[in-house]
């Protein structure tokens, strides 16, 4: 039998306040940085998109914030993006990372060239100097994902890139071990930052999303995101949820369809494949009696809002902290999760991340529950619709 793992409470991670580094005015603008950006100004004041009661709900409940300032702060996220990605472009070696700050969404930007600051500056997000550029953050990173391929240092239950604090995060039950797996994987220490972890994280799901829906008629995962493959209409899960050739069905017994693809550990990601009957609807169901309509699949920043929607306990909302970040499960390393601050419990697995209305990923694992609070990680949309060759039902 497929045996599929509850969650259970797991690490209680250290807090760590991280220290701003401060904005840094510049002697000069760059062009090539101006040209690349054709967003409006971030300072500008937020339009408000009309956006479904029930996500207005959860955030205000979430973050403390009422509808007309959650609606605000999506927009000024969305408009962020777009510059995001501009700067991602233009700043090149040069980029460090960026994310959301504050109840007003600004976007700080991190660059190891203090020349690109104005700029960043006059576009509305707040620049800050630092040292390391991303490539360099994520090329370490990258060494200790490769040091884990052949089994999961059970001392290190968790590592990720920190933007904000511009510096690699690995979590330790063990220093010793830890210290051992971090010369094994020829890692700089100088760009490495030790955190204890008390215990480890486990995969969300129970044997009792998005909708709800069973594998083989016993465990209970929650579906992601509608999508379509080639005009056959089916949806993304995570990987734990069920194995190619599992059995997908709804809650009155009937068959949804067939897993064709799955990877976990490694990746923590499947697509299901509906029989005729079904259509991939572009809507997350809101539990609230109605549905947000998907619009597309951009990224959002660190620091910025994502809510989400599983079988078990409905629509949660939260804040992204940290992304490409490898998570250690007992089953072993997956690679690539977005860490979120949002709470999920059993049966939430593989339900929806959507920011807005831009679609994040499907829930992996996590800890804690949603009446102490917890952390939960999600696997990013975008590589599962590209790895199987899906494409996003959107509206």
């Amino acid at each position: 039998m497929l045996r599929i793992r509850a969650l259970a409470v797991a690490a209680a991670f250290a807090t760590v306040a991280l220290t701003a580094a401060p904005a840094v005015s510049a002697p000069a603008d760059d062009p090539s940085i101006a040209a690349a950006l054709d967003a409006p100004d971030l300072a500008a004041p937020a339009r408000t998109a009309a956006v479904p009661p029930a996500l207005l709900h959860a955030m205000q409940r979430d973050l403390g914030l009422a509808p007309q300032a959650a609606a605000e702060r999506i927009a000024r996220e969305g408009r962020a993006a777009a510059v995001r990605g501009a700067l991602t472009r233009a700043l090149g070696d040069h980029w460090a990372g960026a994310w959301i700050d504050g109840p007003q969404a600004e976007l700080v930007v991190a660059t190891t060239d203090a020349s690109a600051a104005r700029t960043i500056t006059a576009h509305g997000g707040r620049a800050t100097v630092v040292r390391h550029p991303l490539k360099t953050l994520d090329q370490a990173k990258a060494a200790l994902d490769r040091a884990s391929r052949g089994a999961a240092p059970e001392a290190t239950p968790l590592w990720y890139v920190d933007v904000r604090a511009n510096t690699v995060v690995v979590q330790s039950a063990d220093d010793a071990r830890t210290g051992a797996f971090l010369e094994q994987a020829g890692v700089d220490r100088a760009l490495v930052r030790v955190e204890r972890a008390t215990a480890a994280p486990r995969p969300l799901a129970d044997l009792h999303g998005g909708d709800a829906y069973y594998i083989d008629n016993a465990a209970r995962c929650s579906i992601g995101f509608p999508v379509t493959q080639n005009g056959q209409p089916g949806f993304v899960s995570a990987g734990h949820c069920g194995q190619p050739g599992s059995n997908a069905t709804a809650s009155d017994g009937s068959s949804i369809g067939t897993f064709q693809g799955s990877t976990f550990p490694g990746n923590d990601w499947s697509w299901v494949a509906a029989d005729p009957g079904w259509t991939a609807q572009p809507q997350v169901n809101d539990y609230a009696g109605g549905a947000v309509t998907v619009g597309g699949s951009t990224e959002q920043s660190v620091g910025g809002s994502v809510c989400r929607s599983g079988s078990t306990t409905g629509w949660h909302c939260g804040t992204v902290e940290e992304q490409n970040a490898t998570v250690n499960y007992q089953e072993g390393s997956v690679y690539g999760v977005t860490r979120t601050d949002v709470c999920a419990e059993p049966g939430d697995s593989g339900g929806s991340f959507i920011s807005g209305n831009q679609a994040q990923g499907v829930t992996s694992g996590g800890s804690g529950d949603c009446s102490s609070g917890g952390e939960t990680y999600f696997q990013p949309v975008n590589p599962i619709l590209s790895t199987y060759g899906l494409t996003l039902a959107t509206g």
